[in-house]
């Protein structure tokens, strides 16, 4: 049974694969990054899909220092606690940073409880399968340095950078 599509392409901070159940974006992926082969599955077809196309047009803006206005169609899987941190992902507005503990007292808000362990969103933050639309690359430590990032430290000071954001070396 084929389980998706794939698309491998060039970017300006490494070649990069997309995964799609042929309608929606399913991870997005530097290629050799941490839990590269977990987000492609190795019986992934490469075709071209229109999805792809959404993709390629959307990291050309962006790359070229500007905010798409446009995000194409992404289908998240995971665990009720990693779609919620996904889905706060998503709203941290281009150029602005925010910590993991920032994500955890939203999430405790969110439900209703004191607390949240920000250890436990940066875990859902690590595993998040599509790379740069979903920006946990905006995703930084309490004193304002950066922390782990699966597609390597030196890839998310370039993302960073491209949105103006600041940051502790």
């Amino acid at each position: 049974m084929q389980t998706g599509y794939c698309k491998t392409f060039a970017s300006p901070l490494g070649d990069m694969t997309a995964v799609s159940d042929g309608v929606s974006l399913t991870a997005l992926t530097f290629c050799g990054q941490k839990y590269y082969e977990k987000e492609v599955p190795a019986d992934a077809s490469f075709r071209q899909l229109a999805v792809f196309d959404e993709v390629e047009k959307w990291l050309a803006v962006y790359f070229r220092g500007g905010r798409p206005d446009f995000l194409p169609p992404v289908k998240l899987s995971g665990s009720s606690f990693q779609q919620q941190v996904w889905e706060i992902l998503k709203r941290i507005p281009y150029g602005e940073t925010v910590t993991y503990g920032d994500i955890a007292k939203e999430i405790a808000r969110e439900r209703g409880i004191r607390t949240m362990s920000a250890q436990a969103v940066g875990g859902a933050v690590g595993r998040n399968p599509v790379a740069i639309l979903v920006p946990c690359h905006r995703v930084i430590g309490k004193d304002g340095s950066l922390t782990g990032y699966a597609g390597g430290l030196e890839r998310k000071m370039k993302l960073l950078e491209i949105e103006g954001c600041d940051y502790k070396q």
